[in-house]
């Protein structure tokens, strides 16, 4: 249980969509799940037996929603839309394979796998801004649900911002962590600031491919 000044988050990224096995970039582009990431959603549900949650929350973009409905079904938990975890939006890149952008938007991949903090790709998010999105939506929710456990279903990118603000890794640094479809991934928010509990649980899933564009 959180104590008083404490915000505990279970934050779970989507289900499995075509996409993520193409390894195709997302971002904005409103893409549903695939039979996989339907059976993921449905294990996050039996996985979330025996939590207990104030609110959950999801991101607006098709992938997430309905890994948030269906996971929930059953739990009598009712999910509000969140855009503030929607995903990252790559400008540019949003709908190409990484190989696809390394061929046709070489400088702008150049600076995707570099991960430049300030690089927006031509009309889309610069990290600086979209880690700026994603941490104030946090800290709202954990003001406003101090002392609970909320519950918060998004993307990889989000979850990639959380790690980091949680363990205080830079953005630009290179990513020595997971983010699968549909895992567990618990952080708390206190008066010491962020904190890390435990990443990429995946005992309830049988499949789950990672993130692999950031």
């Amino acid at each position: 249980m959180s104590s008083a000044h404490t915000t505990r988050f279970c934050l779970i990224r989507h289900g499995e969509t075509d996409w993520n096995g193409e390894k195709r970039i997302q971002g904005h582009i409103d893409i549903d799940l695939n039979a996989a990431g339907e059976a993921q959603a449905r294990a996050v549900g039996q996985g979330l037996a025996g939590h207990s949650f104030a609110a959950a929350y999801s991101s607006d973009l098709l992938r997430a929603w309905r890994t948030a409905r269906i996971a929930t079904a059953d739990r009598g938990l009712a999910v509000s839309p969140a855009p503030t975890f929607r995903e990252r939006h790559f400008g540019v890149l949003q709908g190409v394979t990484s190989q696809e952008a390394r061929v046709q938007y070489p400088d702008v991949f150049r600076h995707h796998h570099a991960r430049t903090p300030d690089y927006d790709y031509e009309n889309g998010e610069s990290l600086i801004v979209f880690a700026a999105r994603v941490t104030a939506g946090l800290e709202a929710l954990a003001v406003r649900h101090r002392g609970q456990s909320v519950l918060i279903f998004t993307h990889g990118g989000v979850l990639d911002v959380v790690h980091r603000a949680a363990t205080g890794q830079a953005l630009d640094a290179p990513r020595d962590f997971t983010l699968p479809n549909a895992a567990f991934n618990w952080v708390e928010h206190g008066t010491n600031g962020w904190r890390l509990i435990s990443w990429a649980d995946c005992g309830h899933l049988n499949r789950a491919l990672d993130e692999v564009l950031e």
